[in-house]
């Protein structure tokens, strides 16, 4: 049949073309942008996941920049920290000059303590100076808030702590066992030595973690005497002894499993053993009572006895603490913490059992967000300590008889540890102890740098990779395929518009019919 008001098969040309046409713009754009999805129609549910990985990629990108950025803050304080331990390694061979008290003059002593003060005062301004986009770095401005610190607790130190926005967080430590000193009691049954004869020598041989020293007693020779000669050896035994009545305690001058006491009796002088003679260990954390079943009589104590200290035994906040002596401490990805848990001396040297609150984090520290999502698992926390002098080297010494704590400052002019006057054997063990607070910290913050930063930019990196691959596969253009739809879509516009333009012709033959 021919009609040619209704040309169907131009209509189907059209509709045809009309397809045609849109897929070779499909393929145009898509080759042109590279994007196999350039809005909503193109693929919905392909869209959604290609923004969220977008969104994902985005904030890996800006992790990365911040663990860089971490590693350039705590470059600048590691500077800071290596001018410092120069300087601290300056006051030892200072102060080891200074010792030499015969063959220095006053004035070569006052010259040194100059230069101890310049040092000092130096010390202060790079702690001052040291920043990052002014931020202060050690001094203190990174350090953490603590309230409420418990009277059990002799020092601390936080070294890292996740807080939420605004919270706080409490250190709860529950002791179950505590520290000790390595000793023993010697029972000589008087408050002298009463030997089998007056030309008999009481000897024996003390040991402890600093060295050791033989030392020989007469008959008659009275405890507090004997007390007396083995704490003058203190500093180089590591071996302290107490008046105990009828006989003396030896013990180790710390506590925990690094410290210890050995004994050896080299001559008893016929002293004589009875039940209340001998060596004795002693019950824990108990001063009066001997453990009666580890009684040992002089005579048979030719060969050395040696007792071992023992650390205190802590969880903290649930997890089971690192100990050292009286030292407890956990390292967690929400909390690192160090507790010094205070004794009462040698009268009491065990800390209480049971639960200490021991004090409440209330915000501080370096806080940097190193995981694309922002929430309290992707942070970091870095504390990091004041390290002017009036914070560093913090000791307890006894200096003129009278236990004091001191700081590195103490060294300076005028001061209990100062060069002209002052005990120049306490000012050394400050700065050894400042030596270990520095050389800790720059420990602490290299190890966060090697492990945390390191290992989070090389994650981070590869989260990076795989991220923009997935985006790529959902969104990119394939131009193998483009280009092949590309080539079809042409051929078939070609051959739709002349398949077109001869269905338009074709009811020109309705005039053959009209003659």
């Amino acid at each position: 049949m021919t009609r040619i008001n209704t040309n169907v098969a131009s209509l189907l040309g059209q509709r045809v073309l009309g397809q045609n046409n849109q897929s070779l713009n499909e393929s145009l754009e898509r080759l042109s942008t590279g994007l196999r999805i350039n809005r909503g129609k193109d693929d919905p549910a392909g869209l959604i996941a290609s923004e969220n990985l977008r969104a994902e990629k985005t904030a890996v990108t800006k992790a990365i920049s911040n663990a860089v950025r971490a590693d350039q803050v705590v470059n600048i304080a590691e500077g800071g920290l290596d001018e410092i331990s120069s300087l601290l390694n300056e006051l030892q061979g200072l102060v080891t000059e200074t010792a030499n008290i015969a063959g220095l003059s006053t004035e070569e002593k006052e010259a040194n303590q100059l230069q101890i003060d310049s040092i000092l005062q130096t010390i202060d301004r790079v702690a001052a100076a040291t920043s990052f986009q002014g931020s202060r770095l050690l001094n203190g401005n990174f350090d953490y808030g603590t309230t409420n610190v418990s009277a059990a607790v002799s020092s601390f130190k936080v070294n890292g702590a996740k807080l939420e926005f605004g919270g706080s967080r409490d250190v709860d430590v529950l002791v179950t066992g505590s520290a000790q000193v390595g000793g023993f009691f010697l029972s000589v049954g008087a408050n002298n030595l009463n030997l089998g004869d007056a030309s008999d020598q009481f000897v024996i041989e003390i040991a402890g973690t600093e060295g050791s020293r033989e030392l020989s007693f007469a008959s008659g020779t009275l405890i507090t005497d004997v007390v007396a000669a083995i704490n003058s050896f203190t500093d180089v035994t590591g071996v302290t002894a107490t008046d105990a009545g009828t006989g003396f305690r030896i013990d180790s001058n710390k506590l925990g499993s690094n410290e210890f006491v050995s004994l050896k009796v080299v001559d008893d002088g016929n002293i004589g053993n009875t039940a209340n003679i001998g060596i004795y260990n002693f019950l824990a954390a108990d001063t009066t009572n001997a453990d009666t079943s580890a009684h040992t009589d002089f005579t048979d104590a030719g060969n050395p006895l040696k007792d071992l200290g023992q650390d205190v035994s802590a969880t903290i906040n649930g997890i089971v603490a690192t100990t050292s002596g009286t030292t407890a401490n956990i390292n967690t990805d929400f909390l690192d913490v160090e507790i010094d848990l205070a004794t009462s001396g040698f009268a009491a040297h065990a800390q209480a059992l049971g639960s200490v609150n021991a004090l409440s984090i209330t915000g501080g520290g370096a806080n940097f967000q190193l995981a694309g999502k922002v929430d309290i698992a992707g942070k970091v926390s870095l504390g990091i300590q004041n390290v002017a002098v009036r914070a560093l080297g913090q000791s307890d010494l006894s200096v003129s008889g009278t236990t004091s704590t001191f700081f590195l400052a103490s060294i300076g002019s005028g001061k209990a540890l100062n060069m002209v006057d002052g005990d120049t054997g306490a000012a050394q063990k400050v700065i050894e102890e400042s030596i270990r607070n520095v050389s800790s910290l720059r420990g602490r913050l290299g190890a966060f740098q090697k492990n945390t930063v390191g290992a989070t930019i090389r994650s981070l990196g590869v989260s990076l990779e795989n991220t923009t691959a997935a985006e790529s596969v959902v969104r990119d253009a394939d131009f193998a395929v483009e280009t092949a739809g590309l080539t079809r879509s042409q051929i078939l516009v070609s051959s739709a518009t002349n398949i077109l333009g001869i269905a338009n012709s074709q009811p020109q033959n309705a005039l053959q019919l009209l003659g």
